[in-house]
């Protein structure tokens, strides 16, 4: 009878919807079904927005100077994407396809690549005003770029490694929330571990995070997270496995082991999170079909190479072994999205795209136009390769954060990735609504408070009075994606309303053309700020 009594009792100090005072707010979001972020169930309430926060959350009995009718509608913090591409925010400051996907706060700077000034790369964003708010990593690419001057396959030297530390604490200082890297791309692919690790110390010195598109995604991953795990032991640092991912036929079904590590480092004492986007399709660079030791040392050097016919010889082997080695037989698994040279390109699989520009899909003359391309500037791809039964475990995981790895958008230009205008909306739809792979408020928490906590950024990602007002409503029924592979360029569906700030920058569905984000600049707490 007790320990009913006692449960009774705390059930009541749990109850969310409480009565609070008549007051005047600048808007009253009314009826909404309320999910917190936290992964707690949903409650009926009311919001009350003033000054850019949130002021009550209950029934609330005052008024407002605007009221949005939440009837039906799910009431949810905005949402974090905390790997994206949108370094440009600046240029294209309304960043549509982010806010229209219920999007309230990006992380740019990821893979290795951002400004190299992010003082300077912040007060772009302040001065310009976007409708997003905007966090940074600083991108190791970047630093060893600027510093060694190139993609130089060695180590720095002793005086190099004290000028890219030096860059990296400036970030730091500046705002930046970590370092991130992507061992993928030049020049970062021929940094050794120990490199990376002197650079991640200093990160950890301004409690920053450490994110990395890690050097294998496919037969190497585990060699790939054992030396994201070694980092982040070394340097006593936070680690973000970015959009994890078995990459491959050949690596398909290794879901469980995979998680498996990561948990067991994480029993060891490492803070590991990761983040995941919804399809089963990435998107990069066409450039990474070509051996990195053929691009190393810029364009002219990748020039010389390939008319050289021994030079060109031994690339056209590694790229067949590389084949081989991913269980593929050819590149029709790559599709071109974006081929300045060519347009006429765009949407067609390598296979098809070199039917049509050579008259033939042999693998030699797929081969032979991916150079060519190459030769003329590169262009960006689509690449399917991901297995949706490991999607699904990926995504069941309880530390994915979802993420959707895209740029900004320029409606109608190109075939890109889908995910840039439907990441969201998918997971709610398809994975939530459709296929019962995620509760609702787990779902949300995965968008919010997850990656909020992961990437400390305070007063966000939490329906809770005092925090900001970063707010996403929509419909459960009818939420859904609309972009595709073939046809991407349209917005998601049942997504009414979405505030940054305090600020409605969607009404309606559409944008209000309002640019109420902030740059976010990742202050610390430090022995030295401790009073």
């Amino acid at each position: 009878m007790k320990s009913t009594f006692r449960l009774l009792i705390f059930s009541w100090f749990l109850l969310p919807i409480t009565t609070c005072p008549a007051e005047t707010y600048d808007l009253i979001i009314r009826h909404g079904r309320v999910v917190d972020g936290t992964g707690n169930p949903a409650y009926f309430g009311d919001i009350g927005v003033t000054n850019g926060r949130i002021a009550a959350i209950g029934r609330l009995t005052g008024d407002a100077k605007r009221e949005i009718n939440a009837t039906n509608l799910v009431v949810a913090p905005g949402f974090i994407d905390v790997h994206t591409h949108a370094d440009e925010v600046a240029e294209m400051p309304l960043a549509e396809n982010f806010v229209r996907m219920g999007v309230t706060t990006i992380v740019v700077g990821n893979c290795g690549g951002s400004a190299s000034d992010i003082g300077k790369f912040f007060r772009e964003v302040e001065a310009t005003n976007v409708s997003v708010n905007v966090a940074s990593f600083i991108g190791h690419n970047t630093v060893r770029g600027k510093v060694m001057g190139g993609s130089f396959m060695r180590p720095p030297t002793p005086e190099e490694l004290e000028k890219m530390k030096a860059m990296v604490e400036q970030a730091m200082k500046d705002g930046a929330i970590g370092l991130s890297t992507g061992l993928i791309y030049l020049p970062g692919t021929f940094a050794k571990t120990e490199e990376i690790i002197e650079l991640a110390k200093v990160a950890s010195t301004y409690d920053g995070i450490y994110a990395s598109h890690m050097r294998d995604e496919g037969t190497g991953i585990f060699n790939s997270l054992n030396e994201l795990f070694r980092i982040a032991r070394e340097a006593h640092i936070r680690a973000e496995i970015s959009h994890i991912k078995l990459s491959g036929n050949s690596s398909w079904g290794q879901t469980d082991k995979v998680i498996a590590v990561i948990e067991k480092a994480r029993a060891e004492g490492l803070d590991i999170t990761e983040d995941q986007y919804a399809y089963t399709a990435s998107s990069t660079g066409i450039s990474q079909l070509v051996p990195d030791t053929a691009r190393e040392g810029g364009h002219a050097k990748f020039l010389e190479r390939i008319n050289d016919p021994k030079q060109k010889s031994g690339i056209i082997a590694k790229m067949k072994a590389s084949l081989k080695e991913n269980g593929r037989q050819d590149y029709t698994y790559a599709v071109v999205a974006e081929y300045k040279h060519d347009t006429s390109l765009n949407g067609l699989n390598i296979s098809e795209a070199a039917k049509a520009k050579l008259g033939s899909d042999s693998l030699p003359d797929q081969i032979e136009l991916i150079l060519d391309i190459e030769r003329h500037g590169g262009a960006s791809g689509v690449f399917h390769g991901i297995d949706e039964v490991d999607l699904q475990k990926f995504l069941r995981f309880p530390n994915t954060a979802i993420a959707c790895d895209s740029g900004l958008r320029e409606f109608g230009k190109g075939v890109p990735h889908p995910r840039g205008y439907g990441n969201n909306p998918r997971v709610l739809a398809r994975y939530v609504r459709e296929l019962h792979v995620l509760s609702l408020e787990d779902a949300i928490r995965r968008m919010t408070t997850l990656p909020a906590e992961s990437f400390r950024l305070k007063e966000r990602g939490q329906l809770r009075e005092g925090n900001w007002a970063d707010i996403t409503i929509f419909d459960p029924a009818s939420v859904r994606d609309n972009a595709t592979y073939k046809d991407p360029h349209h917005y998601p569906s049942g997504i009414p309303y979405v505030l940054v700030n305090g600020v409605e920058v969607v009404r309606d569905g559409e944008h209000t053309q309002a640019r109420s984000g902030q740059a976010l600049r990742h202050l610390p707490v430090t022995a030295e700020s401790i009073p």
